[in-house]
């Protein structure tokens, strides 16, 4: 049995980057507009879904908060996060958390990012489709793709069950995540220089480090009782395990590894990779081991980054989120790339709603597009050698969460990320942001090729008293200053070549080993130097 359907743009894919790409060209199009988006699942899928990307940070809070209008939802069901905390020197402590350094503010920072829970997200989102009058085929199966190369209908042909639709679109994007059907179709497949695997599974248990320790000062350094609402780290030479809390109650863990330092044959299951947790982690493998029968599932996944030769194309194809490129999840960047690829392609979609799409203009929205995947590449090549080296990722923090905040976050919650006239007037500085940020990422491998892991003694790098981050996180929601910005930018690329003086320098001081105090002056230093 066939039937055949038109519409104006169908979406492959009905998870977090497919509903709200579709929510997004509602918002922007109209309701003329005539859209499809077709899921394999059904939905309401279960409230604790197994998918990654449960932490968000400011692009992708700010995309889903305030450009799709979901701050009641995420305020409501969802978990507010309490930043990135990082914990080193675990393997070496008696089991009090206390003993551990750490490096993350004592408060939180001004802008609000989430832990969510994906199920309840994605089902948020899916009435939010229906409500908006856009068409979700569940349970729907892609089973062809046909790209027109004369300006005509694509055609996409789907089944359910015994019924098969071939459905005609001017324009097909792929949001289908990692199985990427679109990027196997064409054959523009890119295999990534960033080779780690990760593993990841989900406890139906609530986890609080803030319970690891009766210490009272460790206790009141921080806000009293919260550090549970960090996306959690525990870093150690070569990897990083995450603890991240869920609006349903259960807890979210993931290991992610180099694989020349820990290899695969540790994670092949949860039983290995619980012994691989007793010997790197024993505090964090204890609280798991204390909750172990809650298990719901788990995944273990090699070489999770790959790239993509092409993700827009004139000839009205795209790809977004995962289903084109995929870093790292360290930094929680997930969100973030589903919020620019998706504003990208709504932007062209509009232009050729309006008659202005052109080659030129689609190829100048990509390299901006692979722009800030390179720079965001750039980030992890090489670099997890160094992760447990406490002075090495204080200097390293500071600088990425500056970089992101002064140019990328500003110019996308500023609405300005694809102003062409902006880019013109301010490529300079940006220029000069990124050519900065290439030469601090090369310092920083060097650093981490000694695989400094030196015992914990309880020191804490608290970033809310680092001026500079404070004050950036903050600017990102405020109106742009009168002199516009591009003054803006210039002033961030300005404080920008002060801040990677000033980490080079305490870096450099930093690379041979060290005493304990000589150590905690200089991570004084850094966070005075930073003040001006």
């Amino acid at each position: 049995m066939r039937a055949t359907k038109t519409t104006d743009v169908a979406i492959m894919g009905g998870g977090l980057a497919g509903l709200t790409l579709a929510l997004q060209l509602r918002k922007t199009l109209g309701d003329d507009s005539d859209i499809v988006v077709v899921e394999r699942n059904h939905h309401p899928a279960p409230a604790a879904s197994h998918k990654v990307g449960e932490s968000t940070v400011e692009i992708g809070s700010y995309y889903l908060a305030n450009m799709l209008g979901m701050r009641e939802h995420l305020e409501s069901r969802h978990l507010p996060k309490f930043g990135l905390r990082l914990f080193f020197g675990s393997e070496a402590q008696d089991g009090d958390i206390s003993r551990f350094d750490e490096l993350g503010a004592s408060s939180v920072l001004p802008v609000r990012s989430y832990q969510i829970d994906r199920g309840i997200l994605e089902n948020h989102l899916g009435q939010a489709a229906a409500d908006a009058g856009i068409r979700v085929e569940q349970g729907c199966k892609v089973t062809g793709v046909e790209l027109s190369e004369n300006n005509g209908s694509h055609e996409l042909t789907f089944v359910d069950g015994n019924k098969e639709t071939r459905l005609a679109s001017r324009w097909v994007v792929d949001a289908c995540g990692r199985a990427g059907p679109l990027r196997a179709r064409l054959g523009i497949a890119e295999r990534s220089e960033h080779a780690n695997h990760a593993v990841w599974f989900r406890l139906d248990a609530r986890i609080k480090v803030d319970d690891w320790s009766s210490d009272a000062n460790w206790q009141g350094r921080c806000d009293s009782g919260r550090r549970w609402l960090s996306t959690n780290h525990f870093m150690g030479p070569g990897y990083w395990v995450w603890l991240i809390p869920l609006g349903s109650g259960c807890t979210s863990v993931g290991i992610v590894a180099d694989p020349s330092i820990h290899p695969s044959s540790c994670f092949p299951d949860f039983d290995a990779t619980m012994n691989w947790l007793r010997k790197f982690q024993p505090t964090c493998w204890k609280a798991i081991d204390e909750v172990k029968e809650s298990l719901m599932d788990f995944r273990y996944l090699r070489r999770y980054s790959h790239g993509a030769r092409q993700v827009f194309s004139a000839n009205r194809w795209a790809m977004t989120g995962d289903a084109g490129v995929f870093i790292d999840p360290f930094y929680s960047p997930g969100s973030d790339f589903i919020a620019i690829s998706n504003s990208l392609v709504t932007e062209l979609i509009q232009s050729d709603n309006q008659g202005r799409l052109s080659a030129p203009r689609c190829s100048s929205m990509q390299e901006l597009y692979f722009s800030f995947y390179r720079s965001t590449l750039d980030l992890y090549l090489g670099q997890y050698p160094g992760f447990g080296d406490l002075g090495l990722m204080a200097c390293k923090t500071t600088w990425d969460y500056a970089y992101y905040w002064s140019v990328l976050a500003r110019l996308f919650c500023s609405g300005a990320i694809s102003d062409p006239r902006l880019l013109q007037t301010a490529g300079g500085s940006l220029l000069r942001a990124r050519s900065m940020n290439q030469q601090i990422q090369r310092q920083f491998r060097e650093r981490a090729a000694l695989r400094r892991n030196d015992p914990a003694s309880g020191r804490f790098v608290d970033q809310r008293k680092i001026p500079c981050l404070w004050n950036l996180n903050a600017a990102l929601e405020q109106p742009i200053s009168s002199g516009g910005l591009a003054s803006e930018m210039d002033a961030n690329v300005a404080m920008l070549g002060n801040l990677s003086e000033v980490l080079g320098s305490v870096l450099g001081a930093t690379s041979v080993t060290l005493g304990e105090e000589r150590e905690r002056e200089l991570i004084g230093d850094l966070r005075h130097r930073l003040a001006a």
